[in-house]
């Protein structure tokens, strides 16, 4: 991930002006660019939105659903643009998904799946900016360590829920009452 330097706080034209082949987010005014995910990074998120949205979002398979669970969502919350690999809505909160290209409201979940180019950002930089929105949980997937954080918001902090390492079935909240196997994230 790469950051430019700048001489004022950086704008949603900054963001328009990248090259397509990168990834531009906005934080604490820093204009943050990276390249778009490798089939690894995108294979896993791909995987987990299926896992999660089929019974979250659609219902599916006897889950409860009313969530809205969306794939690298922009998210615009004060003067940070956002645009985590995926992220969730209880309906109750946004009945209506927006008209717009992003969504202001803070969602309910986010994960991020790191990879080389992400993984400090998505830790140290953007967890704290969820954090501070009011975002309640986020998860944090590593498909070449095979590895997935669960944390939950405690006032600005978070806090470990669990990990869980290689093929272990992953019931944990806001999802914990529809299980998945782990091992479907992963390419091999």
């Amino acid at each position: 991930m790469t950051s430019r330097p700048q001489l004022r706080p950086a704008r949603y034209g900054d963001l328009l002006a990248l090259p397509e082949h990168l990834v531009g987010e906005i934080i604490a005014g820093e204009l943050l660019a990276h390249p778009r995910p490798s089939p690894r990074h995108a294979r896993a998120s791909s995987a987990l939105g299926i896992k999660i949205g089929g019974p979250f979002d659609q219902g599916e398979g006897g889950g409860p659903g009313g969530w809205w669970i969306l794939d690298k969502p922009e998210l615009h919350l004060g003067t940070d643009i956002l645009a985590p690999d995926l992220a969730g809505w209880r309906r109750e909160r946004l009945p209506q998904l927006p008209e717009t290209a992003w969504i202001a409201l803070p969602p309910d979940w986010v994960c991020e799946v790191l990879s080389p180019a992400t993984a400090r950002v998505d830790r140290m930089r953007k967890l704290p900016c969820y954090a501070v929105h009011g975002v309640g949980y986020c998860w944090l997937v590593d498909p070449v360590a095979r590895t997935l954080e669960a944390f939950q918001r405690v006032g600005v902090n978070w806090l470990l829920q669990t990990s869980f390492v290689d093929e272990a079935e992953v019931s944990v909240e806001p999802f914990a009452t529809v299980a998945f196997p782990r091992a479907a994230l992963w390419v091999d």
